[in-house]
């Protein structure tokens, strides 16, 4: 599914309930769910922060029998050293949570080339709990 919501604070709420809705759809463990609800608002909420003011939120979301994949982009460029690897701030500092909770939630999540003057997130998540059951 494609989404192209406008740059406002409601695109991240609309972006939520949209994946919700497609979960609900698959046997995604409620983990993944929770995890996938955080990754979204996160990178969504980074889009809406930091995009150009004449930007859309552009989302993809492609969910398969294992998996979903979301990509969040708009237009605007990368910040100076911005990366998954950031270590969090200090305790009271206000922001600058979003990308170190989106690389511990991800199975893999990292900033991909996309069109010039356009940033893009790609993260992937498994839909269900991959750890070796315990023993009956």
């Amino acid at each position: 599914m494609a989404l192209s919501l406008p740059r406002q604070p409601s695109s991240v709420t609309r972006a939520r309930h949209v994946l919700t809705t497609l979960l609900s759809l698959t046997d995604a463990t409620e983990d993944a769910r929770g995890h996938l609800a955080v990754l979204i608002t996160e990178s969504c909420a980074n889009a809406v922060l930091h995009g150009r003011p004449d930007s859309v939120v552009d989302i993809t979301i492609v969910i398969d029998d294992d998996a979903c994949l979301l990509e969040v982009a708009n237009r605007g460029s990368t910040p100076d050293g911005a990366g998954l690897d950031v270590g969090l701030p200090a305790p009271l500092t206000v922001g600058g949570r979003g990308l170190p909770l989106i690389a511990a939630l991800a199975d893999t999540a990292a900033f991909v080339a996309g069109p010039p003057d356009h940033v893009l997130l790609r993260i992937t998540k498994r839909l269900t709990d991959t750890r070796p059951s315990a023993s009956r």
